[in-house]
């Protein structure tokens, strides 16, 4: 199964204990993924998971039997107690817990979260602008910054950073997912760190290996224009000795005089040489 699908798995089995969380919840589902069809509220989704969860809150919240056909008295119940409708759908969501509860369902029935290997990305589709910046209005109450982008004649309320996909997965109670999203992160900042830090020793390596052989060929031309008895003595040794070990560190180079100088010091004498090199 994929990443989102094991989220919703875990999802299903979450349920709000107090009543006004569990219409919250629903009234989520209903308004990403239902309809109110000749005053009865249906859920649109052939989602099993989705289907029992809607089955259970409605039985829970109601007492009701989502199987069997809906009295004109029971659905103007649940109508009114879920305030689908623009003025009156914040209302459900005024406490902390409603809002949890509300993302979650909201989530369950449209929502979707990418395999966390790839990238981080958290959205979940609305079918107008009002309900896509309701979305945004209650992730961002949770100190996210969610954004909404248009897509095929829907809105989207989405977050793209891992810590606040991490964050979004805590609000809605999605607590073995939220781990296993943190071991990703932890291995993938690891990798990161890693590469990194060889890409930084390669670079210096790099930088090494180009300097010794710029260091070598001052020396060969030197070399070819006179002799290195001409050279004063602390240099003629620093140019025997780059030669005689041409992949040598400076601070290897430095142990090797007698009497041993530091890396400033082979530098200095390596520097003179290439003075030298140049002149020539």
């Amino acid at each position: 199964m994929s990443f989102s699908s094991d989220v919703k798995e875990e999802l299903s089995r979450q349920y709000g204990r107090s009543r006004h969380c569990q219409l919250a919840e629903l009234a989520g589902m209903l308004e990403m993924s239902g309809r109110i069809q000749e005053g009865v509220p249906v859920l649109d989704t052939d989602n099993p998971l989705l289907q029992e969860k809607y089955g259970v809150l409605m039985q829970k919240a109601f007492s009701v039997d989502v199987t069997e056909p809906l009295t004109k008295t029971d659905s103007e119940r649940i109508l009114s107690a879920l305030r689908l409708t623009e003025d009156s759908r914040r209302l459900l969501v005024q406490q902390t817990c409603c809002k949890r509860a509300f993302l979650r369902g909201a989530f369950m029935a449209s929502g979707s979260i990418s395999d966390p290997n790839k990238s981080y990305h958290f959205e979940i589709v609305a079918r107008t602008l009002q309900q896509a910046q309701l979305l945004t209005e209650l992730m961002n109450s949770f100190e996210a910054d969610a954004k909404i982008v248009e897509r095929k004649n829907h809105y989207v309320a989405y977050v793209k950073e891992g810590s606040q996909i991490v964050d979004m997965l805590n609000v809605m109670e999605a607590y073995v997912s939220l781990m296993n999203l943190e071991n990703v992160r932890i291995l993938k900042e690891m990798r990161n760190t890693v590469n990194r830090k060889v890409n930084c020793e390669t670079a210096n390596i790099n930088k090494t290996v180009s300097a010794a052989v710029k260091q070598i060929e001052d020396i060969r031309k030197i070399q070819s224009r006179m002799e290195f008895d001409e050279l004063p003595e602390s240099l003629r040794e620093m140019a025997e000795l780059r030669l005689q070990y041409p992949d040598a560190t400076l601070k290897e180079l430095g142990k090797y005089l007698d009497p041993p100088v530091g890396k400033s010091g082979v530098n200095h004498r390596l520097r003179k040489l290439s003075a030298i090199a140049e002149d020539l």
